[in-house]
């Protein structure tokens, strides 16, 4: 397969970020057989009509740094186009196709835990972890939104309520 420029000039970096230490632990330690071969009987499989599935790991993966970031839906599609470091990780090379979108992502996790499978996966990677020496703790990233008041909450006439709380 042949690297963009992006790719070429991020590996030619002369620093490693943390992210990317992290997600290569992750990636090295994280019993993707395993997992895969549990999964594999809950997931679709693409027989009949509408779009193929994306790649089981593939999915896996974007929920794995989902878990690890503590990102919405949304928050993971959206690092996924932010960040070299995690488009690597869930393999996604953006010159050749579109990052699986935040309601594919929402569709895995519901399939998972409907199935009870979510747990599963995080107790698996923390058990190779712990065997390490190593704990993982999940992320506090918060994603930021402004979201529009309904008209009830708007002011009358143009004027602000100084008692209303102001965005941050």
């Amino acid at each position: 397969m042949q690297r963009s420029f992006s790719d070429l000039e991020y590996a030619s970096k002369k620093r490693v970020t943390r992210r990317d230490r992290f997600l290569g632990e992750i990636g090295t330690v994280t019993p993707w057989a395993a997992l895969m071969a549990e999964l594999g009987p809950f997931y679709p499989k693409g027989e009949g009509r509408g779009r193929p599935p994306i790649g089981l790991e593939r999915m896996l993966r974007m929920y794995i740094v989902q878990q690890c970031f503590g990102l919405s839906d949304e928050g993971t599609e959206d690092a996924i186009y932010d960040s070299q470091a995690i488009r690597g990780f869930v393999g996604v090379d953006l010159s050749r196709e579109v990052a699986p979108d935040a309601t594919t992502l929402r569709k895995f996790r519901h399939l998972l835990e409907t199935h009870h499978l979510a747990e599963r996966i995080l107790a698996a990677i923390r058990g190779q972890l712990a065997d390490k020496g190593l704990l993982l703790k999940e992320g506090a990233v918060m994603d930021a939104a402004l979201i529009a008041a309904p008209a009830s909450a708007r002011p009358q006439g143009g004027k602000h309520d100084a008692g209303m709380p102001q965005p941050k």
